[in-house]
Parts: structure tokens; C-alpha cells; sequence
């Protein structure tokens, strides 16, 4: 079978790296955010199209599908309109609200016989402005099969505690997602994945790697994270003169995973767009007196250890690279769709379905 996938707010290619790896084409990335191209073109050897989703027609994206291909549309919009942190706003306001509606408009132009989409578990109790619910009827008013679920990501091999929302949606039957390929007691650890990498200190890169980068910490926060437990608390670990006054308030003291270190023994935290930073979460080194570095939170959301991310340490962004790395969709998971995907339409090819 002739697969090809066009990615929808492909990022630096986290997803498409994923299908690429399960063995689907990828034909193209569509993204606003024209700093992810080298990221997608190196690693994902296919063009990135920089263009608002809103301007692109269903004619457009047709061109890069070959005639005989199976056609296949996947994405993940920005998630950041319906996550923990905006819950209680008014995300009607945000325009990244809207992209799931022109999502849905690009499948009814393009007729892809399998749709994917991944995003935040919250998406789903939006109920008063029910984006989610709106796409997934305008699927079926298409005649799709769908299925959406909610996936904790070390079942498939990425060694972070993230839960992210798939859907899959088929124009041929009822499809579904594959079992998970890890259990508890074999999840991935931390130490599996970065365990092995080169020790710098904060601030420092590795000569070998100038991907292998750690952010500069000031003085007091490098006596923090020196006392500082893996998987322990500034509220147990520190002096009281190294305490944030915003922490030892009363809201504050739900904080407690900030300036924390990781444990060498489980998944890491959820990677976020702040994850090479001590002061936004449990991102400091279980071991070194430093945050995680970039390529060890790429690394932690299952990219493999050659992805390029910069073709030079002159032109690598720090702060740019963490929201890259931390917005993408973990590369194992994209391989695990794209597996789910294969296998649906070989099921329905050879007549077991």
C-alpha cells in the first residue's frame, strides 16, 4: 500500500518522524511557526509549507498526495487554548480555539480515508464551547469511524508521565489503537534514557553535542538544586533562606515540584515549553547540579539522539528549542498511530475485517 500523511501543525516533526518510522510517507508539514523548518525538512525529509491553516485549501494539500495513494491527515493543534493552565479562562477568545473547526473543514475538502489528531486530555470537558465534541460530529456527518482515547505515554515506550488525547478516524470501519507495548514494571526510566550522556555543568554544553546544552543557573538556585532530593521538595529539602516568599504562601505551597530534581527510577515529568528551567517544574538532573539539558528533554519525549534541532551552535535558540521540544508530539507515540494505522488498513486489505 502507497501510505502518505500530510501533517497539520507539524512543529519541528515530532509526529511525522513517528509515522515515518512506522513506515507511512510523509508528504508535507503545514505550521504558522516558520522557525520549526529546518527541524521538520532535516529530520523529516519532507517541505514545510509556512502557512496560516485558515488560507490553505483542501486543493492545495491534494497536490502533494501521489494519485494512488492511500491519503492519510493528521496534527496537533495548539494545545495551549485548552490546557490546565487556561482551563478557567475564556477560551473562545483565543483564536487557536478555531483550529480544529478548519481542521474538520480540511478532511471534508480532502477525503483522507484515515484522520489522526492528538492533543490535551482537557480538551475533552470543555462542554460549554465543545470544540472537541463539534470536530468529532462533523467526522462522523463525513461518514468516519472514530475513536478518541486518552493515553498514558509510557505504555508505548516514551519514558514521561504524559497523558495525551488520540483520535483515530476511519472512512473503511471501526478502528483502533494499538495495545500498550510496556507495563508498569517495564516502563522506561529516566536513567534508561538519559543516563548514559555526558555530565556538564549548569550552563555548560558537551563538545560533542552542542545540543547536550544545560541553562545557566544564578548563584542562589544553584544552592537550591545542590539541596535539592530527587523527588523531594523545596518545603523539605531547603533552608528557609533559600524559600520563595510566592511558595511559602498559602497557594503557593501546592508548588512543590518546582526547583524539584527527577528520580533516576521512574518516567520523567511531563516535558513542557519551560522544561530546561529548575523554577517550572521537577526538571532539575537527578544527580548534577543543574536543569535538564535540551537534549535530554528531547531525549525524554522519546526523540532519538541524533535529531537535529540547529545546523550549528550559532544558530541554536535556547529558549526557542525548549518550546519546540516541548510543544512536539513525542516521536514514539506518532510511530504507535502510525502502526495503528497500518494495521487497520491491512486488516481491511486482506479481508480480516
Amino acid at each position: 500500500m502507497n501510505i502518505e500523511a500530510i501533517d497539520l501543525f507539524c512543529g519541528i516533526g515530532g509526529l511525522s518522524y513517528g509515522l515515518l518510522n512506522a513506515g507511512i510517507k510523509v508528504k508535507a508539514g503545514i505550521d504558522i511557526d516558520k522557525t520549526c523548518k529546518y527541524s521538520f525538512e532535516t529530520n523529516c525529509e519532507a517541505p514545510f509549507i509556512d502557512q496560516d491553516i485558515k488560507e490553505i485549501s483542501g486543493k492545495k494539500l491534494d497536490r502533494f498526495y501521489s494519485e494512488d495513494s492511500t491519503k492519510i491527515l493528521v496534527g496537533c493543534a495548539p494545545c495551549q487554548p485548552f490546557s490546565s493552565y487556561t482551563y478557567k479562562k475564556d477560551k473562545t477568545k483565543d483564536e487557536r480555539w478555531q483550529l480544529l473547526y478548519e481542521f474538520a473543514r480540511l478532511v471534508k475538502e480532502t477525503t483522507p480515508v484515515i484522520v489522526s489528531m492528538e492533543n490535551v486530555p482537557t480538551l475533552l470537558n470543555f462542554k460549554k464551547a465543545p470544540v472537541f465534541y463539534d470536530f468529532v460530529k462533523k467526522l462522523e456527518e463525513e461518514n468516519y469511524f472514530v475513536l478518541y482515547k486518552i493515553v498514558y505515554a509510557p505504555d508505548y515506550g516514551v519514558p514521561q508521565k504524559r497523558k495525551r488525547l488520540v483520535l483515530l478516524a476511519s472512512q473503511l470501519g471501526k478502528i483502533e489503537l494499538l495495545p500498550p507495548t510496556h507495563t508498569p514494571d517495564r516502563y522506561l526510566t529516566v536513567k534508561d534514557a538519559i543516563g548514559n550522556l555526558e555530565k556538564i555543568n549548569s550552563g555548560e554544553s558537551s563538545k560533542n553535542d552542542f545540543i547536550h546544552r544545560a541553562s545557566k543557573l544564578s548563584e542562589k538556585n544553584l544552592k537550591r538544586i545542590k539541596q535539592s532530593k530527587p523527588g523531594g521538595s523545596w518545603k523539605k529539602d531547603w533552608d528557609d533562606e533559600l524559600k520563595l516568599s510566592c511558595h511559602t504562601s498559602e497557594k503557593g505551597k501546592t508548588y512543590v515540584s518546582v526547583y524539584g530534581r527527577m528520580k533516576w527510577d521512574e518516567p520523567a515529568p511531563t516535558m513542557t515549553t519551560f522544561c530546561t528551567g529548575i523554577g517550572n517544574g521537577r526538571f532539575g538532573h537527578p544527580e548534577q547540579d543543574r536543569a535538564i539539558s535540551l537534549r535530554e528533554a528531547a531525549i525524554l519525549q522519546s526523540f532519538p539522539i541524533d535529531y537535529k534541532f540547529a545546523d550549528s551552535v550559532e544558530n541554536l535558540k535556547f529558549g526557542q528549542t525548549t518550546k519546540h521540544i516541548g510543544n512536539a508530539v513525542p516521536p514514539k507515540l506518532g510511530e504507535i498511530i502510525g502502526k495503528s494505522i497500518i494495521k487497520h488498513l491491512e486488516d481491511y486489505s486482506y479481508g480480516k475485517k
